[in-house]
């Protein structure tokens, strides 16, 4: 149902196999796309390159996107190897443990631009990096969670981060439509990502979410690398602005 034969996506976010960014990059792979697979420095190359080489024709790199010269080196060499980009997936999200759990009151002024900077502004970065390259339009998404929405304890400033970023992919929908990219945000439930592990009391969060959600059952990272394949794709033509749920019914929820 969904071929991407000639598209090439660039992800962004790979740390290990739990990894959202793996998700997604097994399912456009199986779809036909042609993959380069980032991820942060060098102490994730060793488990980021073994995983990548399972996915032949991948090609993987190394970018640290709070670094605005890696941005600008990687993406050089990224039009060198291809003549242009389909697809941007934004995987990254950052806070300082120490800011997830707790008071949200408590939050420290480093930990916010931390959080703000590594989740939100990098989105913006890499897209502005991207656009250039998506000649014949294409799609762009990031990863987001209910918590941009609703309180959920322990998630603290990155819930400002998420809200943040929510806002950021409509403002770039907007500036982008022109040019007929697409830019949404995927919320999943919550996974035991290297990410989400820093989050108070992660295991009665998924607890919670199982026992509520309509479902009765976590997400995984496939399920999200669905979504992902879909707006990836020319079925999500129209969509753009959007923050889009993968939560087992999570989101829709009262009580």
């Amino acid at each position: 149902m969904f071929n991407l034969d000639g598209k090439v996506a660039v992800i962004f976010g790979l740390a290990n196999k739990r990894s959202i960014a793996w998700g997604i990059a097994q399912r456009l792979h199986q779809a036909g796309a042609q993959l380069a697979i980032g991820y942060q420095n060098e102490r994730m190359k060793a488990e980021a390159e073994d995983l990548i080489a399972e996915l032949p024709g991948a090609h993987g790199f190394q970018c640290d996107l709070s670094n605005d010269d890696e941005i600008t080196t990687v993406f050089a060499d990224l039009a060198k190897r291809f003549p242009k980009i389909d697809v941007l997936v934004h995987a990254v999200a950052f806070a300082p443990a120490s800011e997830l759990r707790g008071d949200f009151l408590n939050t420290t002024r480093e930990g916010f631009r931390v959080a703000m900077d590594v989740s939100v502004y990098t989105l913006i970065a890499v897209t502005r990096a991207a656009a250039p390259l998506m000649s014949e339009g294409g799609s762009i998404m990031t990863m987001s969670y209910y918590a941009a929405e609703k309180v959920v304890p322990n998630y603290n400033v990155m819930a400002i981060a998420k809200a943040g970023l929510e806002s950021t992919v409509r403002y770039l929908a907007s500036n982008l439509g022109s040019k007929n990219i697409r830019v949404n945000a995927i919320s999943a439930g919550p996974i035991k990502t290297l990410a989400a592990r820093g989050v108070g009391d992660l295991s009665e969060m998924m607890k919670t979410h199982s026992d509520r959600a309509p479902l009765h059952r976590n997400v995984d990272q496939l399920e999200v690398g669905g979504l992902a394949l879909f707006l990836a794709s020319d079925l999500s033509s129209a969509i753009t602005g959007e923050t889009i749920y993968v939560d087992c019914g999570y989101n829709i929820m009262g009580f």
